[in-house]
Protein backbone atom coordinates (compact mmCIF):
# COMPACT_ATOMS: atom_id res chain seq x y z
CA UNK A 1 0.00 0.00 0.00
CA UNK A 2 1.51 3.23 -0.89
CA UNK A 3 2.57 5.43 2.06
CA UNK A 4 0.13 8.30 3.29
CA UNK A 5 0.68 12.13 4.24
CA UNK A 6 -0.20 10.15 8.32
CA UNK A 7 2.26 7.83 8.33
CA UNK A 8 5.52 10.49 7.15
CA UNK A 9 3.48 12.89 9.82
CA UNK A 10 3.63 9.84 12.63
CA UNK A 11 7.69 9.03 11.64
CA UNK A 12 8.41 12.76 12.01
CA UNK A 13 6.22 13.17 14.95
CA UNK A 14 7.75 10.69 17.10
CA UNK A 15 11.26 11.79 16.58
CA UNK A 16 10.37 15.13 17.08
CA UNK A 17 7.24 14.90 19.61
CA UNK A 18 5.08 18.08 19.26
CA UNK A 19 5.17 18.85 23.25
CA UNK A 20 8.92 20.07 23.18
CA UNK A 21 7.52 22.84 21.15
CA UNK A 22 8.42 26.64 22.75
CA UNK A 23 4.72 27.82 23.53
CA UNK A 24 5.04 30.38 21.20
CA UNK A 25 5.76 28.24 17.82
CA UNK A 26 3.94 27.00 15.38
CA UNK A 27 4.77 23.18 14.21
CA UNK A 28 3.29 20.34 12.51
CA UNK A 29 0.92 20.19 9.21
CA UNK A 30 0.60 23.97 7.58
CA UNK A 31 -1.46 22.33 4.15
CA UNK A 32 -2.23 18.90 3.05
CA UNK A 33 -4.79 15.84 3.44
CA UNK A 34 -3.14 13.48 5.98
CA UNK A 35 -4.94 10.73 3.81
CA UNK A 36 -3.22 11.42 0.78
CA UNK A 37 -0.44 9.63 -0.89
CA UNK A 38 3.06 10.37 -0.29
CA UNK A 39 5.94 9.30 -2.70
CA UNK A 40 8.60 12.28 -2.20
CA UNK A 41 9.79 14.27 -0.22
CA UNK A 42 11.94 17.82 -0.42
CA UNK A 43 13.73 18.13 3.57
CA UNK A 44 15.02 22.13 3.50
CA UNK A 45 15.55 24.52 6.39
CA UNK A 46 13.22 27.20 4.77
CA UNK A 47 9.93 27.36 3.29
CA UNK A 48 10.23 30.08 0.99
CA UNK A 49 10.07 30.49 -2.68
CA UNK A 50 12.95 29.19 -3.67
CA UNK A 51 12.09 25.27 -2.18
CA UNK A 52 8.64 25.40 -3.40
CA UNK A 53 10.46 25.81 -6.65
CA UNK A 54 12.64 22.70 -6.28
CA UNK A 55 10.05 21.23 -4.85
CA UNK A 56 7.40 21.15 -8.08
CA UNK A 57 10.59 20.53 -9.73
CA UNK A 58 10.97 17.60 -8.30
CA UNK A 59 7.61 16.33 -8.30
CA UNK A 60 7.12 16.46 -4.28
CA UNK A 61 4.25 15.35 -2.31
CA UNK A 62 5.74 16.61 0.69
CA UNK A 63 8.10 19.68 1.85
CA UNK A 64 9.35 18.91 5.22
CA UNK A 65 11.00 22.40 6.50
CA UNK A 66 12.60 23.22 10.04
CA UNK A 67 11.22 27.13 10.28
CA UNK A 68 7.71 27.56 10.29
CA UNK A 69 5.53 29.10 7.56
CA UNK A 70 3.09 30.81 9.44
CA UNK A 71 4.99 31.26 12.63
CA UNK A 72 2.41 34.49 13.50
CA UNK A 73 -1.12 35.13 13.45
CA UNK A 74 -2.66 35.66 10.19
CA UNK A 75 -6.56 36.59 8.80
CA UNK A 76 -5.93 35.34 5.43
CA UNK A 77 -3.45 33.83 3.04
CA UNK A 78 -4.35 36.27 0.03
CA UNK A 79 -2.53 35.09 -3.26
CA UNK A 80 -0.57 38.85 -3.31
CA UNK A 81 1.16 38.33 -0.20
CA UNK A 82 4.27 36.33 -0.15
CA UNK A 83 3.59 33.47 2.14
CA UNK A 84 -0.10 33.10 0.58
CA UNK A 85 1.27 32.94 -2.83
CA UNK A 86 3.51 29.83 -1.45
CA UNK A 87 0.46 28.48 0.39
CA UNK A 88 -1.80 29.03 -3.03
CA UNK A 89 1.15 27.70 -5.07
CA UNK A 90 1.11 24.43 -2.58
CA UNK A 91 -2.17 23.79 -2.62
CA UNK A 92 -2.78 23.95 -6.13
CA UNK A 93 0.45 21.34 -6.78
CA UNK A 94 -1.11 18.59 -4.58
CA UNK A 95 2.01 19.87 -2.06
CA UNK A 96 1.83 19.25 1.81
CA UNK A 97 3.82 21.34 4.25
CA UNK A 98 4.62 19.86 7.52
CA UNK A 99 6.99 21.97 9.89
CA UNK A 100 9.55 20.86 12.73
CA UNK A 101 11.10 23.91 14.90
CA UNK A 102 11.61 24.34 18.43
CA UNK A 103 10.40 20.29 18.65
CA UNK A 104 13.32 19.38 16.50
CA UNK A 105 15.24 21.37 18.38
CA UNK A 106 15.00 19.75 21.84
CA UNK A 107 14.56 16.16 20.30
CA UNK A 108 17.46 13.84 20.92
CA UNK A 109 18.66 13.26 18.97
CA UNK A 110 17.54 16.90 16.81
CA UNK A 111 19.25 19.59 15.39
CA UNK A 112 21.65 20.83 17.69
CA UNK A 113 23.07 17.04 17.52
CA UNK A 114 23.26 16.98 13.67
CA UNK A 115 25.40 20.30 14.26
CA UNK A 116 27.28 18.59 16.61
CA UNK A 117 27.83 15.16 14.85
CA UNK A 118 28.98 17.48 11.76
CA UNK A 119 31.49 19.29 13.52
CA UNK A 120 32.58 16.38 15.17
CA UNK A 121 31.97 16.44 18.57
CA UNK A 122 30.79 13.38 21.19
CA UNK A 123 27.98 14.67 21.84
CA UNK A 124 27.64 14.71 26.56
CA UNK A 125 24.28 16.80 27.45
CA UNK A 126 22.07 19.23 26.22
CA UNK A 127 23.35 23.36 26.75
CA UNK A 128 19.85 24.04 28.25
CA UNK A 129 17.56 20.62 29.56
CA UNK A 130 14.17 20.75 28.94
CA UNK A 131 14.20 19.12 32.76
CA UNK A 132 17.20 18.55 35.41
CA UNK A 133 18.66 15.36 34.44
CA UNK A 134 16.60 15.07 30.78
CA UNK A 135 18.20 14.68 27.78
CA UNK A 136 16.33 16.43 26.00
CA UNK A 137 16.47 20.35 25.37
CA UNK A 138 18.14 23.22 23.59
CA UNK A 139 22.26 23.17 22.43
CA UNK A 140 24.61 20.62 23.66
CA UNK A 141 27.72 20.14 24.70
CA UNK A 142 30.06 18.24 23.56
CA UNK A 143 34.04 17.00 23.21
CA UNK A 144 36.66 16.82 20.19
CA UNK A 145 38.22 13.64 19.73
CA UNK A 146 41.89 15.71 20.70
CA UNK A 147 41.99 19.37 21.84
CA UNK A 148 43.11 21.74 18.78
CA UNK A 149 43.99 25.45 18.30
CA UNK A 150 40.86 28.09 18.13
CA UNK A 151 41.90 28.64 14.82
CA UNK A 152 42.03 25.08 13.70
CA UNK A 153 39.05 24.59 15.12
CA UNK A 154 36.99 28.05 13.28
CA UNK A 155 38.76 26.42 10.11
CA UNK A 156 37.14 22.48 11.27
CA UNK A 157 33.56 24.36 11.65
CA UNK A 158 33.93 26.32 7.97
CA UNK A 159 34.63 22.85 6.71
CA UNK A 160 31.66 21.07 8.04
CA UNK A 161 28.93 23.72 7.13
CA UNK A 162 27.77 24.91 3.64
CA UNK A 163 29.65 27.16 2.69
CA UNK A 164 27.42 31.18 2.66
CA UNK A 165 28.54 34.38 1.39
CA UNK A 166 29.31 35.83 5.36
CA UNK A 167 31.06 32.70 6.20
CA UNK A 168 32.56 31.71 9.47
CA UNK A 169 34.38 33.89 11.65
CA UNK A 170 35.96 33.02 15.10
CA UNK A 171 36.34 35.44 18.68
CA UNK A 172 39.08 34.71 21.02
CA UNK A 173 42.47 33.58 20.90
CA UNK A 174 43.97 31.66 18.09
CA UNK A 175 46.05 29.56 19.72
CA UNK A 176 43.70 28.56 22.71
CA UNK A 177 43.27 25.06 22.90
CA UNK A 178 39.52 23.52 22.61
CA UNK A 179 38.57 20.38 24.03
CA UNK A 180 34.88 20.85 25.55
CA UNK A 181 32.56 22.78 22.72
CA UNK A 182 28.24 23.99 22.82
CA UNK A 183 26.79 24.26 20.16
CA UNK A 184 23.55 25.83 19.54
CA UNK A 185 21.80 25.42 15.57
CA UNK A 186 20.15 28.94 15.05
CA UNK A 187 19.77 31.93 17.13
CA UNK A 188 21.60 31.19 20.23
CA UNK A 189 23.61 34.46 22.12
CA UNK A 190 20.81 34.26 24.41
CA UNK A 191 22.72 31.34 25.93
CA UNK A 192 25.69 33.04 26.19
CA UNK A 193 25.83 33.07 29.83
CA UNK A 194 24.81 29.19 29.99
CA UNK A 195 27.86 28.14 27.69
CA UNK A 196 29.82 30.25 30.23
CA UNK A 197 28.65 28.31 33.39
CA UNK A 198 29.13 25.25 31.26
CA UNK A 199 33.12 25.85 31.40
CA UNK A 200 33.25 25.19 27.31
CA UNK A 201 36.21 25.94 25.50
CA UNK A 202 34.17 27.28 22.74
CA UNK A 203 30.10 27.85 21.29
CA UNK A 204 29.23 27.38 18.47
CA UNK A 205 25.97 29.32 17.10
CA UNK A 206 24.43 31.90 15.02
CA UNK A 207 23.07 35.17 14.65
CA UNK A 208 25.67 36.82 17.36
CA UNK A 209 24.76 40.26 17.88
CA UNK A 210 27.57 42.79 18.74
CA UNK A 211 26.67 43.89 22.00
CA UNK A 212 26.01 40.68 23.84
CA UNK A 213 29.50 38.92 22.29
CA UNK A 214 31.35 41.81 23.29
CA UNK A 215 30.05 41.77 26.94
CA UNK A 216 30.61 38.14 26.90
CA UNK A 217 34.24 38.66 26.09
CA UNK A 218 34.68 41.54 27.77
CA UNK A 219 34.26 38.83 31.11
CA UNK A 220 37.94 38.03 30.43
CA UNK A 221 39.79 34.99 28.49
CA UNK A 222 37.97 31.87 30.66
CA UNK A 223 34.78 32.37 28.96
CA UNK A 224 34.25 30.69 25.61
CA UNK A 225 35.53 31.02 22.26
CA UNK A 226 32.99 32.38 19.86
CA UNK A 227 32.30 30.89 16.35
CA UNK A 228 29.49 32.78 14.73
CA UNK A 229 27.81 30.99 11.41
CA UNK A 230 24.76 31.87 9.66
CA UNK A 231 21.49 31.08 10.85
CA UNK A 232 20.98 28.49 7.79
CA UNK A 233 23.93 26.77 7.71
CA UNK A 234 23.37 26.07 10.97
CA UNK A 235 20.33 24.46 10.42
CA UNK A 236 21.18 22.43 7.18
CA UNK A 237 22.84 19.56 8.99
CA UNK A 238 19.36 18.91 10.65
CA UNK A 239 18.00 18.15 7.21
CA UNK A 240 19.75 14.89 6.79
CA UNK A 241 19.19 13.82 9.98
CA UNK A 242 15.15 14.32 9.33
CA UNK A 243 15.92 12.20 5.97
CA UNK A 244 17.11 9.57 7.90
CA UNK A 245 14.59 9.80 10.37
CA UNK A 246 12.13 9.28 7.59
CA UNK A 247 14.24 6.32 5.32
CA UNK A 248 14.26 4.56 8.76
CA UNK A 249 10.45 4.64 9.60
CA UNK A 250 8.76 3.76 5.91
CA UNK A 251 11.28 1.81 4.85
CA UNK A 252 12.54 2.70 1.42
CA UNK A 253 8.54 3.23 0.20
CA UNK A 254 9.43 7.23 -0.15
CA UNK A 255 12.04 9.24 -2.14
CA UNK A 256 13.36 11.38 -0.04
CA UNK A 257 15.61 14.47 -1.15
CA UNK A 258 17.74 16.99 0.97
CA UNK A 259 17.57 20.60 -0.63
CA UNK A 260 20.46 21.37 -1.76
CA UNK A 261 19.64 25.02 -2.56
CA UNK A 262 21.03 27.86 -0.07
CA UNK A 263 18.51 29.56 1.46
CA UNK A 264 20.85 31.96 3.72
CA UNK A 265 19.03 35.78 2.71
CA UNK A 266 22.91 37.18 2.50
CA UNK A 267 24.21 37.05 -1.16
CA UNK A 268 27.14 39.68 -1.38
CA UNK A 269 30.33 40.30 1.10
CA UNK A 270 32.33 43.45 -0.02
Amino acid sequence: MPVQLADVITALETAYPPGLAEPWDAVGLVCGDPAEPVAKVLVCVDPVESTVDEALELGADLIVAHHPLLLKGVHGVPADSTKGKLVHRMIRAGVALFCAHTNADSANPGVSDALAEAIGLRVLRPLAPTAPGTDTGLGRIGELPEPEPFARFVERVSAALPQTRPGVYGAGDPDREIRTVAVSGGSGDSYLATAKAAGVDAYVTADLRHHPAGEHLEAGPSVPALVGVTHWASEWPWCGQASAVMRAALAGTVDIHVSTRCTDPWTIRA
